[in-house]
């Protein structure tokens, strides 16, 4: 397992945050699972041989895994949750669900059967070859996958999906395991403030990982106050060069931290294009201009590389030429020089 997917098991092994993603998956939002009727459960399965050559069983271990237990209309509600995450699309996410919640049921038959005789029940016949009663009942098992990644995810949707069949036909005899997905992208932007807890703003931060602004923040006050934890777990999956070490005490104002981002991802870009643009005009320069001396090559080469940075500033972020040229450094008294170049080609991009 991976640092992030460690990171991420961890953090929505929390009751809250995981009663949080199913409400709003099951109920819209609706707080009807809580957290105090949550219980812990062995993660380990032991499963048929998957993906190997070997005979022997092999253990597979869920991400997190509760007993939801309430009482409803005096009686008792049992249902088995898992919440898988996932930070890229993995292509065999039906059977891999599939064969966790079939474990479930597995492991389910087997301890009522023990239960019974532990209990000396008198099972006869048919019961007694299962060691399962006519009347006894499994608690259900429900498997949900989170997406923790800024892409869409393209995998298969069931094991139907993931058949090599020519005869479609045959389908309505082979069983179905749908797959239960909760993607950032498909969460529309007015249901973020239907969490409860801040995994519906770690949600949000990765649907906007590639965003180049801030607007879709814009009046979010709880951006200005989150946890730790959450925002750790954002930098992670993100990808963005948030220096927490800079941020004191458990929490963190995200806007300030994803605008210093922000200004870092422009910062790099610049360098990047400062560094291909001198290393290109050099070249060139000097390549062109042996005859003339290096000295005035790499003059040359100089040159091209801040027009060409300020041009990809001035493109990227649509801004004058004059704000381009200040934001990589060339000196006013060097404007009048780059800035029609810099316009021509600004133009030129434009008409074609």
């Amino acid at each position: 397992m991976g640092a992030i997917d460690a990171e991420a098991k961890e953090y929505l092994s929390n009751p809250g945050r995981f009663a949080d993603v199913f409400n709003f998956w099951l109920y819209n939002g609706r707080e009807v699972i809580r957290p105090e009727d949550l219980k812990e459960l062995d993660t380990t399965a032991i499963a048929l041989p998957y993906g190997t050559e070997g005979h022997e069983p092999i253990q597979k271990f869920r991400d997190v895994l509760k007993l939801y237990a309430a009482k409803r209309d005096e009686r008792m509600v049992y249902m088995v949750l898992g919440l898988e995450e996932q930070t890229r699309t993995h292509y065999a996410m039906p059977v891999r669900g599939m064969i966790y919640d079939a474990m479930n049921y597995a492991k389910q038959v087997t301890a009522t059967a023990a239960a019974h005789r532990r209990a000396n029940d008198k099972l006869a016949g048919d019961e007694y070859l299962s060691g399962f009663g006519k009347d006894d009942r499994l608690m259900p098992v429900m498997t949900l996958t989170l997406s923790l990644s800024p892409d869409p995810w393209d995998g298969p949707m069931s094991l139907h999906d993931m058949l090599a069949i020519e005869d479609r036909g045959l389908l309505e005899f082979i069983p179905d395991y749908r797959l239960n997905l909760l993607t950032p992208q498909q969460i529309a932007e007015g249901d973020f403030g239907k969490f409860r807890s801040e995994v519906g703003l770690l949600m949000q931060c990765i649907k906007h990982r590639k965003d180049k602004n801030m607007d879709w923040m814009e009046g979010n006050e709880q951006f200005r106050s989150v946890s730790r934890s959450t925002a750790s777990l954002i930098n992670a999956v993100t990808g963005r060069k948030i220096d927490l070490d800079d941020e004191k005490g458990e929490v963190i104002n995200m806007w300030e931290a994803w605008e210093n981002g922000l200004a870092q991802a422009r910062r790099d870009s610049f360098n990047q294009g400062v560094s291909q643009g001198i290393s290109q005009g050099i070249s060139q320069g000097i390549s062109q201009g042996i005859s003339q001396g290096i000295s005035q090559g790499i003059s040359q080469g100089i040159s091209q590389g801040k027009a060409d940075a300020a041009y990809r500033v001035a493109q990227k972020y649509n801004v004058s030429p004059e704000e381009a040229m200040d934001t990589v450094g060339i000196s006013r008294s060097e404007w009048d020089t780059y800035a029609p170049m810099i316009r021509k080609r600004l133009n030129g991009a434009a008409n074609q």
